[in-house]
């Protein structure tokens, strides 16, 4: 963490610096447009890499091809390192909150499969909340159960319908800092019918899944009256920046910021060349998503079918870490070996600072300011959480 500091001192200088292009940085231009702070960052060289360190390999490694229980993972979507450095687990496949010291070692486990207090239906992922509390989800009836930091159950809450769409078609994205979360849906009741919209709905919730904030209606994902899905289609961007929200799409490389009363606040920008579909990527495509053994003339039918975005998206999603920087994850075209997955990462300010790999095959879950914990799965299909030591 000692290299941390004079780039902190850096950002901090230059926040306080009037709005002029670069401010000694080649090719950042900075402005203010009706209140909305615009950065532009220049495309960055495709072999340049940020000089920030990730270990040679993790610290800890928490999962096992055969042994006690605790350590059988299965179905692992995220996992989330507490206060006083425990490892909590939320295994899918049990709907068990499994915790392990820092050491990797079993600790306790609670919930469970079942509609009862302290039970869950289907655990997709756990989440911080305000108070040192875990979000779990889902509980029973698509709700979102707390517990406190060993485990114990304190209640379970669900969406609130807010009259035209019914509370269990509202998904829960992100907690925010003050105990909100931000909640997403795409779909709408028009009498007893129900439809998929274009565009999503973005509101904040509080913690008993009433509106707090409606942060308005945006584009979602590139969507056809076809069929079949678009191919390679591009899509909205949720996520939580600090005290800012990011609603934006990925049909350039562009990431929009909303104050939590649903003003644009900022809009970070990197230099990004459009890319469009070869017929190969295509065939690739509708391959990959075809049952192996279809005959030829269906698979002919589907590509007579189908419909193509214009362009890749121009990247896959985002997310903040703990000292406030915004990695976003770039995008792998087809039929191309990326060794690791890539990340542009942002400073606090909206500032590219370059491209940092992650571990090849693990799923980020968090980022701290000294680690980056995430699930990864061996050749064999045991999954793993992992601890990596991170240098700034």
């Amino acid at each position: 963490m000692k290299s941390l500091r004079p780039l902190l001192l850096t950002l901090a200088t230059l926040a306080c610096q009037p709005d002029d292009p670069a401010l000694g940085d080649p090719g950042i231009a900075i402005r203010d447009s009706v209140g909305i702070r615009i950065i532009e960052n220049p495309l960055p060289p495709e072999d340049s890499r940020l000089d920030w360190k990730i270990g040679p390999e993790p610290t800890l490694s928490i999962g096992r091809a055969e042994g006690e229980e605790p350590y059988l993972l299965h179905f692992v979507r995220n996992a989330m390192r507490l206060g006083d450095g425990r490892i909590l687990v939320p295994n899918g496949g049990s709907n068990e909150l499994r915790f392990f010291d820092a050491m990797g070692n079993h600790l306790a486990t609670t919930g469970g499969r079942g509609e009862g207090p302290g039970e869950l239906e289907r655990l997709l992922r756990i989440d911080p909340w305000p108070g040192d509390s875990i979000l779990a989800r889902n509980a029973p009836n698509m709700g979102i159960a707390v517990f406190d930091s060993d485990g114990n159950h304190g209640r379970t809450f669900t969406m609130a319908d807010d009259g035209r769409v019914p509370g269990f078609l509202w998904n829960p994205f992100h907690p925010t800092r003050d105990g909100g979360m931000i909640v997403v849906s795409n779909w709408e009741y028009e009498g007893d019918e129900e439809r998929i919209l274009d565009d999503i709905k973005v509101q904040i919730r509080d913690g008993e899944g009433e509106v707090r904030n409606d942060l308005g209606i945006h584009p979602g994902m590139e969507s056809n009256d076809t069929e079949w899905a678009t191919i390679y289609a591009r899509g909205s961007v949720v996520a939580v920046w600090g005290d800012l929200v990011i609603i934006s799409t990925n049909y350039r490389y562009e990431l929009k910021a909303f104050t939590s009363d649903g003003e644009l606040a900022r809009i970070v920008r990197r230099g990004h060349e459009l890319r469009a579909p070869t017929e190969e990527e295509v065939m690739a495509n509708i391959e990959r998503n075809t049952r192996p053994g279809t005959p030829p003339a269906e698979m002919r039918r589907r590509r007579q079918s189908a419909v193509i975005a214009e362009y890749f998206p121009a990247y896959r999603g985002a997310r903040s870490d703990a000292a406030g920087y915004l990695w976003v994850r770039e995008y792998d075209f087809p039929l191309e070996d990326r060794p690791a997955p890539l990340w542009t990462v942002f400073g606090p300010d909206g500032r590219m600072l370059g491209l940092l790999e992650t571990p090849v095959g693990l799923r980020v879950s968090e980022i701290g300011e000294d680690y980056i914990l995430g699930v990864a799965r061996d050749e064999l299909g045991v999954e793993r959480v992992e601890l990596w030591p991170l240098e700034r």
